[in-house]
């Protein structure tokens, strides 16, 4: 049958979520192909004409959107209570929320005066989920619910972080839901503006609630500056060549001040390491190898890279395994490192060996 918009109570309109998107696409489709499903109404007792809506409030307000006189609608023979717990046991696609589960409750309960055991037989729940939904329903501020009615807010965050905040300080929930209305924070948001609020003292929570938008970027900038910006390989090779001198010139000074006891343990050790620098050399000269640039294009002795000297790294590390100071490039024999000796000068006590000569550099003079 036909309805006029007068005829319509729409008094159960507060037991759902808006959900704006859907809704403008239920807009557009009524637009296009016009009112394909009707609503459901029960009559209302007392009144004739008058029929309580029970299922369609979205195509209600489309159709009043869309300036439509009429709307399509299927009575059903029940009574209201009946016929509202009917609708939420036959709704399959749209799982409602808790919130939405707590308002029918509340709407059985104290509009109609089902008890807690008899609600918990119609509905095929227990009285402890009826009483849950019920204190849920009553404990949310009625503020906070006509946001989440709305659709301003997600209604799992209003009971996972709005409620817990209401227990401990209703005045501060209400705000940050205006607030979060305002600014149509996600569930994400609120979470991280509730634990903020856990932890927070009075001057910051005053800012947090006042402006809780601001506080989100602000609070994620600093957390980008503060994260490290993650090394490239040449850095990461780079750390760990400077720890492997670090190492070896933190265990040089070890064994000197006190390591007679644990020396006869230690040749071996040694030995592994400088077998292990040695490939590590191999595979260095591997890599610059196989990325060394062309033949110089002229004669200028300054293109000649410096790397084209694999023999005096050679001589170093034996002299290193054999134990003579003029390898100890790791100051295991107490020496300083070599970054620390400046150009052109002798560290102490050390024999610079014979010279050599690159190629197509001038010998020196008589």
């Amino acid at each position: 049958m036909e309805l006029e918009f007068h005829q319509l109570d729409l008094r159960y309109e507060a037991l759902r979520v808006r959900r704006p998107p859907a809704e403008r696409r239920l807009v557009a489709s009524l637009a296009e192909k016009g009112q394909q499903v009707p609503i459901v109404v029960v009559v209302l007792s007392g009144v004739s004409g008058r029929y309580a809506v029970i299922d369609g409030y979205k195509r209600v307000r489309a159709l009043r959107l869309l300036r439509r006189d009429t709307v399509l609608a299927t009575v059903w023979s029940l009574s209201e209570s009946e016929a509202l717990i009917l609708d939420r046991s036959l709704r399959s696609s749209e799982a409602p929320t808790a919130l939405e589960q707590g308002w029918l409750v509340r709407a059985l309960h104290e509009g109609h005066g089902l008890s807690g055991d008899e609600l918990a037989l119609r509905l095929g729940r227990s009285p402890s989920w009826v009483s849950r939904h019920l204190g849920l329903a009553r404990e949310l501020p009625p503020s906070v619910q006509e946001l989440v009615r709305a659709g301003r807010i997600p209604p799992q965050a209003a009971m996972k972080y709005l409620l817990p905040m209401c227990r401990a300080h209703r005045v501060d929930a209400e705000v940050l839901a205006e607030a979060a209305g305002k600014e149509q924070l996600s569930s994400r948001d609120l979470g991280e503006l509730y634990r903020a609020w856990q932890t927070a003292g009075a001057l910051v929570r005053e800012r947090l609630l006042s402006e809780p938008g601001l506080f989100l970027r602000t609070r994620r900038e600093l957390a980008r500056q503060d994260s490290p910006a993650p090394l490239s390989t040449s850095e990461k090779l780079r750390r760990d060549l400077e720890l492997i001198g670090v190492l070896a010139r933190r265990a040089a000074r070890t064994l000197r001040e006190n390591g007679r006891a644990a020396a006869g343990e230690l040749p071996a050790l040694v030995t592994q390491a400088l077998t292990d620098l040695r490939h590590l050399e191999r595979v260095l000269k591997e890599a610059e190898e196989s990325h060394a640039d062309p033949e110089p294009a002229h004669d200028d002795p300054g293109d000649v890279p410096a790397r084209r000297e694999p023999t005096s790294h050679r001589a170093d590390a034996e002299a290193v395994q054999e134990g003579g100071p003029e390898g100890d490039r790791l100051a295991i024999g107490g020496g300083p490192p070599r970054s620390q000796v400046r150009q052109g000068q002798r560290a102490p006590g050390v024999d610079p060996g014979p010279l050599r000569l690159l190629p197509g550099q001038p010998g020196p003079g008589p």
